[in-house]
């Protein structure tokens, strides 16, 4: 391995670029005559490259490597860089398996997961690996990505697993103070391996074989239609001892929360994201006062249609009313707003979805922050499943499907982002539907082809490209929304690419005024509620030349601050998460209950 790393070295230092083609030249020469021409790969060097940096100080400085060089190194051997171009490594976490209040007709019904989620997805499968606690999640994420060479200082952490808000007060509370302790600690991996040992040693496993046999005779039952999820999972989980024993030991104070939220203020791993996925019928005040004190500060909702038929033909027990109760608290509170919208569900049609995702994008009822838009796709055990088989229900054809998509994407406002097209769902589990993994570059291309343009956000993202300062403009774009005044502030490129925002409300003060003795801030508060800067993770504590470390984001601030205050607002929250409040400080901004808040006066 030092000869190929050498190699490598040697290129770098006569200035000569190192792409992903001259290193597999590279590798394929160290690999010749090998009996096992894999021997070396680019996923080998990157964990050998730091642990002989930390543990062969003296092999480490024959290769006389300076900070530039060493710069240029980590570049060629980081694995999968756009995990990190959006500007924050991102760890997903599941919940474990947990009754659901609701029961939809499409939604997967494995009872090895929560509900809607399936045991051959990759965040569940390293869930279970891991006992589904959140511990040992993020300690086993967090080493991977430190060794594919990904920057971790800066974590987006987003719970899945269904409804956050339908487990146990007690159980949330426990769960996201142990996300903040594994990133606190610095003895993690000890930690974790007493842990595993005490899953081992009351009798619960995390072999694939034997789960699928725990489970085996309900979920036949419940494929059949003879049993629902629910009642499967009580069955299960509830008869089992070592299921019991976890129980009684998954819960934790608010105050014991606060002290770990406090201790990763300056951690070496912050927070600055947190996320949870619930349903509209579970947004009240109350529960978003306990996402907030949780960390939270993004929510991601199911809506799927806004077609009072088409929902209650899929069991969606969420009312349009109460949809829109949701959108006005989760905006009013400060929460980014990541809606879940479903294409071809029973009982709608191709033109049908186009139609709502027009009205789901420019109602002043809804607009969403952020959209996951994904087709339906049709899994064994599900309700849908009747529906196929009568010929009730049939998946859109791949044109039908691009071209709603294509409409959707070119419906879509400068503001919103649509974070993904597809779930992480295995080709062998989907009976019927897409399964391409590509659909949203088809989709794209088929843009492209036509010459059409691209107005959201994810498309426009500058990811890893170099900034220039100097060809950035500050645009504003204003919309107005049920209850709030919005302006998205973009730095672009000529080009329109998109290299960072912020998100800046202004609460209409009758609405403020109907409703304070139920809402966190008071009437005359602004909120800021996203700062987002792109480029690639920088360590915190050192200046890059991305993005994240030009002075944009306090610039975006500094205007926020100036709109808010000729518009008559008096203070400014910021909905900050725990790991970059100290960066609010800085900038005057003190803690005020819920938020961080700066006077404008």
């Amino acid at each position: 391995m030092d000869l190929l790393l050498l190699d490598i070295l040697s290129e770098l230092k006569a200035g000569n670029p190192v792409d992903e083609a001259l290193l597999t030249q590279i590798i394929r020469k160290h690999n010749k005559n090998r009996d096992n021409a894999d021997h070396f790969s680019k996923r080998r060097l990157l964990p050998f490259y730091l642990k002989t940096k930390q543990s062969d100080f003296e092999r480490w400085a024959s290769w006389d490597i300076d900070e530039e060089t060493e710069y240029m190194l980590l570049q060629v051997l980081r694995m999968k860089p756009r995990r990190t171009a959006s500007g924050v490594a991102t760890i997903t976490v599941i919940t474990k398996p947990w009754p659901c209040s609701s029961d939809c007709l499409y939604c997967p019904n494995d009872l090895r997961m929560p509900k809607s989620y399936l045991s051959d997805e990759p965040a569940c499968q390293r869930a279970e690996r891991n006992y589904f606690d959140p511990y040992l999640q993020v300690s086993s994420r967090l080493r991977a990505l430190n060794q594919m060479g990904h920057a971790t200082d800066k974590i987006e952490l987003i719970i899945l697993g269904g409804s956050f808000s339908d487990y146990p007060t007690e159980y949330q509370v426990w769960f996201v103070s142990e996300l903040f302790r594994a990133l606190n600690d610095d003895d993690r991996e000890s930690k974790a391996d007493v842990r595993r040992a005490f899953y081992k040693e009351i009798g619960l496993s995390n072999s694939e074989e034997e789960l699928s046999t725990f489970v085996r005779q309900e979920q036949k039952a419940v494929n059949e239609g003879s049993r629902t999820y629910n009642q499967a999972i009580r069955q299960i989980y509830q008869d089992s001892k070592a299921w019991q024993r976890i129980s009684q030991e998954q819960t934790a104070t608010l105050d014991e929360l606060r002290k770990q939220q406090i201790q990763n203020e300056t951690a070496k791993h912050r927070i600055v994201g947190l996320v949870i996925e619930t349903r509209p019928d579970t947004i009240t005040t109350e529960s978003l006062t306990l996402i907030r004190e949780l960390g939270a500060t993004k929510v991601q909702i199911g809506i799927q249609s806004l077609d009072p038929v088409v929902l209650g033909l899929n069991n969606r027990h969420a009312d349009i009313g109460q949809t829109q109760d949701a959108f006005k608290l989760l905006r009013i509170f400060g929460f980014k707003i990541h809606a879940h919208v479903m294409r071809n569900l029973y009982g709608s049609t191709s033109e049908q979805d186009k139609q709502d995702y027009v009205t789901f994008v420019t109602d002043r009822e809804y607009l969403p922050d952020e959209v996951k838009l994904y087709p339906c796709a049709l899994v064994e055990g599900t309700g849908l499943m009747k529906h196929f088989e009568e010929k009730t229900w049939r998946p859109y054809t791949e044109s039908e499907l691009i071209d709603v998509l294509v409409t959707d994407t070119l419906n879509t406002p400068p503001y919103i982002r649509i974070s993904r097209m597809i779930r992480d769902i295995s080709a062998h589990d989907i009976i019927a539907g897409n399964k391409k993994a590509n659909l949203r570059q088809l989709v794209e291309r088929r843009i492209e082809e036509s010459c059409e343009v691209i107005h959201e956000i994810r498309y426009r993202e500058i990811n890893r490209d170099e900034t220039d300062l100097d060809d950035l403009t500050l645009e504003t774009i204003v919309y107005e929304t049920s209850n709030t005044d919005e302006y998205f502030l973009q730095w672009v490129t000529p080009e329109n690419r998109i290299a960072g925002f912020l998100r800046l409300s202004l609460p209409k003060t009758e609405y403020v005024c109907r409703h304070q003795s139920e809402l966190p801030i008071k009437s005359g508060e602004a909120m800021i509620r996203e700062v987002h800067i792109y480029g690639k993770v920088a360590q915190l504590s050192k200046a890059g030349e991305n993005a994240q470390h030009l002075g944009l984001g306090k610039e975006l601030i500094k205007t926020a601050c100036d709109i808010a205050r000729d518009q008559g607002y008096d203070s400014i929250n910021v909905i900050s998460s725990v790991g970059t409040r100290e960066y609010y400080r800085n900038l005057g901004f003190g803690d005020s209950g819920l938020y961080q808040q700066m006077p404008l006066t």
